[in-house]
């Protein structure tokens, strides 16, 4: 049995110190190559450490090749640090790749037709601006951003989500990116912080700038797991309730409350909902938030317009509890707003006079028909017998699991050559896990035309026949 004292007081995570113990006794040969590895459940006994952390350290050592997985069998040392050196130089690598020619249909995730963007009402609402608060875009506005925006946006939420916000929780900058290290400053580095995985790669990277302390939560059909929440011990949780990027989950209200139990049980425990398209839901009626089921306070709110309007329009809000509020303004309060006057000043008069609702309804009705063309093109073609679509109810992209034998880099590389890009479903995990989906592959709809998105699926068939 593997001899090793985890340090409980140590701010590495434990399963970071039994996967660096572990990779270097394997590296030096004193576990042999061959030599079979004690079950998760043994290990995390004798370690007395819970499953998921011997799970996820395993999960590290299997991605990085140093153990083996065998159905039935258990966990084997795969190889010693010498025979792992022998690793393939660039040039080689190079050699065996696929050349890949211009991408013609492209299914990213963050993109849009710009044809779909109002510019004549934005240049008319800019003019405006300029003309009639031409002294108020020279002068730096309130810290949390100009309280007539702020204004604006406490009253859409209440109208099209049901939520009871004053203008004074509210806090604009610019990009869900920055908010999210202000939060982390706000409470503190020397949290625990638990993050989706998979999830969207940019949330772990800022935690992982801000503190050493962040823990993968796997996911399950629900959407994050309550039970790993509790084993690794965070206080400090990040979703995607609404919509979970990658995976397309929409969380159900039992899980919901399942989360807000676990937050109200601790006085240092908070959840960060991420709310980032939660306009683009296209079956049944929007599942009230995570926020607006809060009576606790325990519930960090962080909404977006970059998906609703444009990538390049870096306007995010934040809605903190009362009791953070102050504590906001005494300890962050020399930071001033991001986003300049102009543009919140262009964005209030967006909302105020309804172009912003307009605008919303009738992206929605175009990206469920782009949705619906591509599903309905897929189903149809000689893929409808091996391609499996999931996440269809929400967001701007969809998951496609493909049975024909290909690996996800085949599937990309096969694609490529046919011209176009997706995306593997393995690129969103932070943390690697055992049981990673290998044949699954990220189809953004949202950036491409009627005619691009059949000429792309028909680009896949042609492909992964």
């Amino acid at each position: 049995m593997i001899t090793f004292i985890l340090d409980t007081d140590s701010k590495t995570p434990l399963y970071m110190q039994l996967y660096s113990y572990m990779k270097q006794e394997i590296e030096s040969g004193s576990i042999r190559a061959g030599e079979k590895l004690p079950s998760k459940r043994a290990l995390s006994a004798h370690l007395k450490v819970s499953i998921v952390t011997v799970e996820t350290a395993y999960a590290q050592l299997l991605a990085e090749g140093y153990i083996t997985s065998k159905p039935g069998s258990g966990f084997y040392a795969e190889c010693s640090f010498e025979e792992t050196d022998k690793v393939s130089s660039p040039s080689q690598l190079n050699e065996t790749a696929p050349e890949i020619s211009q991408i013609e249909y492209d299914f990213r995730t963050n993109r849009i037709d710009t044809s779909d963007f109002p510019f004549s009402t934005w240049a008319k609402l800019s003019r405006e601006v300029l003309s009639e608060r031409s002294s108020d875009l020279l002068n730096a506005c309130h810290h949390q951003g100009m309280i007539s925006l702020r204004t604006e946006i406490a009253s859409y939420l209440k109208k099209f989500r049901g939520m009871e916000i004053a203008p004074e929780q509210i806090v604009i900058g610019a990009g869900s990116e920055y908010l999210t290290g202000l939060i982390i400053q706000l409470l503190g580095r020397d949290n625990a912080y638990g993050v989706e995985n998979p999830g969207y790669s940019k949330i772990y990277e800022i935690f992982s700038a801000n503190t050493s302390r962040v823990f993968p939560i796997p996911m399950d059909e629900k959407g994050a797991s309550a039970e790993a929440i509790t084993g690794f011990g965070i206080n400090v949780l990040h979703v995607t309730p609404s919509h979970h990027f990658p995976l397309g989950i929409v969380m159900p209200v039992s899980r919901r409350q399942e989360l807000l139990r676990w937050a109200n049980s601790r006085g240092d425990r908070y959840i960060i909902e991420d709310d980032y398209d939660s306009e683009f839901r296209y079956a049944g009626r929007p599942i009230p938030t995570l926020q607006s089921m809060d009576r606790n306070g325990r519930v960090i709110y962080i909404n977006t317009f970059t998906k609703s309007l444009a990538p390049s329009m870096r306007i995010s809000y934040m809605i903190l509890p009362e009791q953070l509020c102050r504590k906001f303004t005494d300890r962050l309060g020399f930071y001033s707003c991001t986003v300049p006057v102009f543009e919140q000043l262009t964005l209030t008069r967006f909302m105020k006079n309804g172009h912003f609702d307009r605008h919303i309804n009738r992206m929605k009705k175009i990206y469920r028909y782009r949705r619906d063309i591509l599903c309905q093109k897929i189903s149809e073609s000689k893929l409808g017998s091996f391609v499996k679509i999931s996440g269809c109810d929400a967001g701007m992209h969809l998951l496609l699991t493909v049975e024909n034998g290909m690996k996800q880099n085949e599937l990309i590389a096969s694609a490529a050559k046919e011209h176009t890009r997706v995306y593997g479903l393995s690129e969103y995990y932070s943390f690697p896990v055992a049981d990673m989906p290998e044949n699954t592959v990220v189809a953004g709809f949202s950036g491409l035309n009627e005619q691009q998105l059949v000429r792309g699926a028909e680009a896949l068939e042609r492909a992964w026949i």
